[in-house]
Parts: structure tokens; sequence; C-alpha cells
């Protein structure tokens, strides 16, 4: 992958973390979030910070080789439907902390998490249509998005006759 897309790409999910990161981090000490009742398999908080970088470069990295495959390719049809997929995956990962977060809106953080995984996934194929196994370990991406749907929609049933999927 070349620099002049790598950084473009790296810059936009940096954008994406910093984002989110924004509505995450003082919500998620917050009393409205401690007192929310949560299923036993909710991970630690320190498995975040862990989790999260690794998806982004991946994502970052992933997408950009593949970008620069299609772009040589001359497809570039299909360089820029990639694109328009990964702003819009990119979008709807930083929404999803703002909804659920900042928000507290515990069902449209499901509805939102549901397209995460849907546009995750989507990505995934894409790449992988692209470049084959070497675009696999996107993978993790949707699978993680997948586990926090579960997860999302867990803590929403636990908590929506408690009143707090309100502001």
């Amino acid at each position: 992958m070349r620099a002049s897309t790598f950084i473009p790409s790296a810059v936009a999910v940096a954008a994406t973390a910093t984002v989110g990161g924004l509505a995450t981090r003082p919500s998620s000490q917050s009393a409205w979030y401690r007192q929310l009742r949560k299923p036993a398999y909710q991970p630690p908080r320190s498995a975040f910070p862990v989790v999260w970088p690794v998806l982004y470069a991946d994502i970052a990295a992933v997408s950009a080789a593949t970008f620069d495959r299609l772009r040589d390719a001359g497809n570039a049809p299909a360089a820029r439907s990639y694109l328009r997929a990964l702003a819009a995956n990119l979008l709807l990962n930083a929404s999803w902390s703002w909804v659920f977060f900042n928000r507290r809106h515990l069902a449209a953080a499901v509805a939102v998490n549901a397209a995460l995984t849907a546009s995750s996934a989507d990505l995934a194929r894409r790449a992988i249509a692209v470049r084959g196994g070497r675009a696999a370990w996107l993978w993790l991406y949707p699978a993680w998005c997948a586990f926090a749907f579960v997860l999302s929609t867990h803590i929403w049933l636990l908590n929506r006759r408690r009143g707090t999927d309100a502001p």
C-alpha cells in the first residue's frame, strides 16, 4: 500500500476514533452508565482500549491496500464505491458512541449498531473480494461489532423499563 493512500485512511480512522472517544470518555464513567444493568459477559472496561486500536489500525491498513489494488487495476468505480462504503462505515462507527453514551438512547444505539455490523461485514466482504486472504483480518471488525450488537441489545432489554433510555 502507498503512503499517499494509507495516510488519509489512517487520518479518517483516527478522526472516527477521536469523535467516538469524545462521546465515550466522560459518559462511560457517569452515574447513568454505572447504574445501567449489564450482562455478565460485558468485557471489562480495560478491554476496549486494547481492542479498538487494533481494529482501527486494521481498518486503515486493509482499506488503503484495497483502494490501491482497485485503483491499480483501473477499476475506478469500484474504488469510489469502496471509499463510500468506508465513509458510511466510519460515520456509523462514530455515531454509535454519541447515540449510546451522549444521547443515552439505548434502543437507537441498537439500531445504529445493527447498521454498523452490516456495514462492517460489507466492508470486509469487499476487501476480501479484492485482496483475498490478505484482507481476512478485517473480519475481526464485523465480528466485534456483532458482539457489540448482542451486548447493546442485551443492555437495552435489561434497562428498557427502568427509564434509562433518555438523556
